[in-house]
């Protein structure tokens, strides 16, 4: 398993709003590692969601298939051949080569 480290005063990161609530005693440990860490509550919390995303082995391999699936999706769209013809050139009948008229 791997290590969890906290550097101390840790730039900061450009977050988004996750609204959720958490433990009491989680928020107390969260307060107090920041304290220790001197880091924002916020790049805590960022972190330590960070460290146990990657340790979550089945979470990993369904992420990575998921990008796989889309580089596959997006390589058919590259190799999809192109029709020569437009449809409104499609759809009109052919001229005769020879344009021959009966006279009566």
């Amino acid at each position: 398993m791997s290590k969890f480290k906290i550097e101390h005063g840790a730039s900061r990161v450009n977050l988004v709003l996750l609204k959720t609530s958490i433990e009491d005693t989680i928020s107390q440990d969260i307060d107090l590692l920041s304290t220790w860490s001197d880091n924002d509550r916020k790049y805590l919390v960022n972190e330590l969601l960070r460290f146990a995303l990657t340790q979550e082995e089945d979470f990993q391999k369904y992420k990575a298939s998921l990008a796989t699936d889309a580089a596959r999706s997006v390589g058919n769209l590259k190799t999809t051949p192109t029709p020569a013809k437009s449809a409104a050139a499609a759809s009109k009948p052919e001229q005769p080569l020879n344009n021959t008229t009966t006279h009566v």
